[in-house]
């Protein structure tokens, strides 16, 4: 994990490429869901996840939180490449709709946010989670909060 001082050194967009290059460590919910960025652009992210056993609910089907989860990885990252130097962010609400059962075997599912409008203060994001096939699994939409980062 980085520090806050670390995390708001530089601006948003770097920070997640450097997440990608290895420069910075993934976040720790990342490694224990299988959860993976593998393409960051400004206003645009990408994630890839393997649903799994572990993620199972009482009736066999991928628990909606890990769904939720992908998802609001990607609806955030992507206003976190909007950030200047010294902002930062956090998820205000979130609103997920699930469209099909996700399953073990449903197999690498890839799931893409997209920012919708950066404001000042509140930024809106939307992601769709599909599976190999391209099938729509799951899709939302987020609002964050944006304000200066206190470091100290």
């Amino acid at each position: 994990m980085v520090t806050l001082d670390t995390l708001v050194a530089e601006d948003g967009l770097s920070f997640l490429r450097g997440m990608l290059e290895g420069r910075h460590p993934r976040a720790p919910y990342s490694e224990t869901m299988d959860i993976n960025l593998v393409a960051v652009e400004p206003g645009r992210v990408v994630f890839e996840g393997k649903p799994s056993a572990p993620f199972l609910n009482p009736v066999g089907t991928i628990q909606g939180g890990w769904a939720s989860t992908i998802l609001d990885g990607a609806m955030a990252y992507c206003v976190h490449s909007t950030l200047k130097a010294g902002e930062n962010y956090t998820t205000l609400e979130m609103k997920i709709s699930f469209v099909r059962p996700v399953f073990p075997a449903t197999g690498l599912v890839r799931c893409e946010g997209k920012v919708i409008h950066r404001g000042n203060r509140t930024a809106t994001s939307e992601g769709v989670l599909l599976d190999e096939q391209g099938k729509l699994l799951a899709h939302g939409s987020e609002t964050c909060m944006i304000f200066p980062a206190a470091t100290k």
